[in-house]
């Protein structure tokens, strides 16, 4: 007899499945993405075909910054987010406040222009770099869905 939790989380992963599906990567034209894990700290901008990656050091104070710092990055480059712009966050492995402050920034942004937001795993992206991005949209490997409950019992 399989436990309740077990069966929940089969169907959730079902589901789930279904809606990493239905991303349309023609449609991720203009994106901002953000890896804020701890290690490499960057955020990337696409626009209108020209790809800007802006680094950051490691610290507490930065922290308490990228949105100022996110901001202003895209104020120097014009860029106008609507909801055909896209958030791509990175959700980790990594720091536990990065990743939580890189999801707010994404929701928030999301709420208050109506962006589209997906997110990645970090080992889906071998370097940094507009490459190796395409090819994780290319390929499919962001997801709608951010938050993954996993139940255990």
């Amino acid at each position: 007899m399989m436990p309740l939790s077990s069966e929940l989380f089969t169907l959730e992963n079902e589901l789930f499945k279904g809606a990493e599906k239905n991303i349309n990567r023609r449609m991720i034209k203009n994106f901002l993405i953000v890896s804020f894990t701890g290690k490499n700290n960057l955020i990337g901008l696409m626009i209108d075909n020209n790809f800007f990656i802006k680094k950051f050091q490691t610290n507490i104070k930065n922290n308490e910054l990228l949105m100022n710092n996110i901001f202003q990055f895209i104020k120097e480059k014009n860029v106008n987010i609507d909801k055909k712009f896209s958030i791509i966050i990175n959700l980790g492995p990594g720091s536990f406040s990065g990743i939580r402050i890189s999801l707010a920034i994404g929701k928030g942004i999301k709420i208050s222009t109506g962006a589209k937001l997906y997110g990645y795993n970090d080992a889906s992206l071998d370097q940094f770099n507009r490459k190796n991005i395409e090819l994780l949209i290319k390929k499919n490997l962001i997801e709608k869905s951010l938050i993954k409950p996993v139940y255990l019992s």
